[in-house]
């Protein structure tokens, strides 16, 4: 089965690396036209120079309702929507009582409420077109406990999974679908090397251990599953969220 977007619009978010890089440059190659987005204006320059020449490139701060507006109404409409900006923000594991509220608010504002803005954004559009994909990426933190620790990022990817669940009933009649991946642990940024290396080389044997596939994970393994739930071939799959773990 071929997945194809030829004629769709797509914008995602979090595209200057990692994850949202790779689905950027999948989605290009299926032929849709793509508008890569995310903060990091520097990083984002290898991403336009994509070989297809499909792809261009918007500076967004998604903790802004301005810049979010402003990427749908000047970079739009939108066939598809992939927000998968986010993260830790930086941040490390700490006990409950050292976390303050504005470092709560930077890990939930990038990650749940951004989706529902962006989400709230282009939602128009897609229903005056009667056809619409919303895929968010959200994580296993979202499922279970987050190895991070971070207790804003556990919550703020649970937030996104039941998000997904309201808005694929409210959207579903317009031809809208919404649905989520939840990946499993993937090196993909600054980050996630970070937290790979601070487990040791027995922290990583174990981990490696637990999955079933005896691999972690790559962005193009993630861009996979993004790309199916974006494609028509799943319009009859909504309010879902796929985790994609190499089996845990």
């Amino acid at each position: 089965m071929q997945i194809l977007f030829e004629g769709r619009r797509a914008l995602v978010t979090g595209a200057a690396h990692g994850i949202g890089r790779a689905i950027a440059e999948a989605l290009a190659e299926g032929g849709a036209t793509v508008v890569a987005a995310d903060i990091l204006a520097a990083e984002l320059a290898p991403v336009a120079s994509h070989a297809s020449g499909r792809i261009t490139t918007a500076v967004a701060d998604l903790s802004r309702k301005a810049d979010i507006q402003a990427l749908a109404s000047q970079h739009g409409p939108f066939d598809v929507l992939v927000h998968s900006a986010g993260g830790v923000c930086g941040q490390v594991g700490r006990p409950l009582e050292e976390i303050e509220e504005a470092d709560w608010d930077a890990i939930v504002n990038i990650n749940m409420k951004a989706a529902f803005l962006l989400a709230q954004a282009t939602a128009p559009a897609m229903k005056a077109n009667g056809y619409g994909r919303m895929v968010f990426i959200s994580s296993g933190a979202g499922l279970g406990v987050s190895l991070t620790g971070i207790q804003a990022y556990a919550s703020a990817k649970a937030g996104e999974i039941g998000l997904t669940r309201q808005l694929a009933h409210e959207l579903g009649q317009f031809g809208v679908t919404v649905n989520s991946v939840a990946p499993g642990f993937v090196r993909s940024n600054p980050s996630s090397e970070k937290q790979w290396a601070s487990y040791g080389a027995e922290g990583q044997k174990a981990m490696l251990g637990r999955i079933a596939t005896r691999r972690l994970g790559t962005a193009e393994d993630i861009a996979n599953a993004v790309l199916f739930l974006a494609s028509e071939q799943a319009s009859w799959i909504t309010g879902q969220t796929l985790p994609v773990d190499g089996g845990k």
